[in-house]
């Protein structure tokens, strides 16, 4: 068998190399994407990270064309089988220093900007139209709804707490949300800007629902704070995000985002009932008097 070489100059050209290119990003290399990539979320703040997630992504990918673009269009191109020799001659170029500098500077400031913003974004709690307290203990959470009174502990589900025990013959993929679900679940309106502060009782702990999209820690003595804001009802799940002992993973966190009406009907709810108000002092009956008596 005569061994075959490919010619030298049709081994692939420029043009080739970049329609191949396109070809792969183009290819359903993707449709297990929204497994690896960032999820959306469904808060305002969610969106906005995931928006800024995203942008970026796509300046790198860019970048990423670009530069390996050049060089596997230069190590072809110019390659020793095409006779291409070195140039030994250009050993610094005040030029391409200045261009080489000031193209990422450029691009850095660039991706600032939006970065900046959001990070401001993320942080004014101003214009908040409910306010919750949230303290962490080992292993609970407490949520303390200011304006109303309102204040309960969310717990693990007894069904997980019984089938996490060791011998308990209860097979974990049985239990519906095992680990992720609790006795008392936080409830917030939908479309309200909801302010959460933040701290511990015992240990650090975190506070973290990813369709949410935020995270903070709960640090005894100190108050940390975040806002949400749901555009979608439904119920949201996450977990302590700290190592706070020994029993970390039995901490779960569930947020049932509901209409604003039926919002206002559960917190009617779960207010405590008036206390019943005291029996009025019994009054001293008057002392009853004298019959009236007659001369005969």
């Amino acid at each position: 068998m005569s061994k075959h070489r490919l010619p030298s100059r049709g081994f692939l050209r420029p043009g080739a190399w970049v329609a191949l290119t396109l070809v792969g990003l183009a290819t359903p290399a993707f449709a297990g994407w929204d497994g690896l990539n960032m999820t959306k979320g469904v808060t305002e703040l969610s969106e906005i990270i995931y928006n800024l997630h995203m942008l970026i992504l796509w300046v790198c990918v860019g970048i990423a064309v670009i530069v390996f673009g050049a060089m596997t269009y230069s190590m072809v191109r110019f390659r020793k089988s095409r006779g291409a020799i070195a140039d030994t001659s250009i050993v610094h170029s005040d030029k391409a220093e200045v261009i080489w500098t000031l193209i990422p500077v450029v691009i850095l400031v660039a991706m600032a900007i939006p970065a900046a913003q959001a990070l401001i974004k993320i942080e004014d709690t101003r214009n908040s139209e409910l306010t919750i307290k949230v303290t962490g203990y080992q292993w609970k959470w407490q949520y303390d709804y200011l304006e109303s009174g309102v204040n309960f502990f969310s717990t693990l589900a007894e069904s997980s707490n019984f089938a996490r025990q060791r011998g308990s013959g209860i097979d974990p993929t049985t239990v519906e949300n095992y680990l992720l679900e609790v006795d008392h679940h936080m409830v917030i309106p939908v479309d309200t800007k909801v302010r959460l502060l933040l701290t511990g009782n015992d240990v650090i702990h975190a506070w973290w629902v990813p369709a949410l999209g935020m995270k903070k820690d709960a640090i005894p003595g100190f108050i940390n704070e975040m806002w949400i804001k749901a555009h979608e009802t439904g119920t949201f799940r996450g977990q302590c995000a700290e190592l706070c002992g020994r029993d970390h993973g039995f901490m779960p966190i569930v947020v049932d985002v509901v209409s604003k009406e039926e919002f206002t009907r559960w917190l009617e709810s779960q207010k405590p009932a008036p206390e019943a108000a005291p029996p009025a002092p019994a009054t001293e009956s008057a002392a009853p008097t004298a019959p009236a008596t007659t001369n005969p």
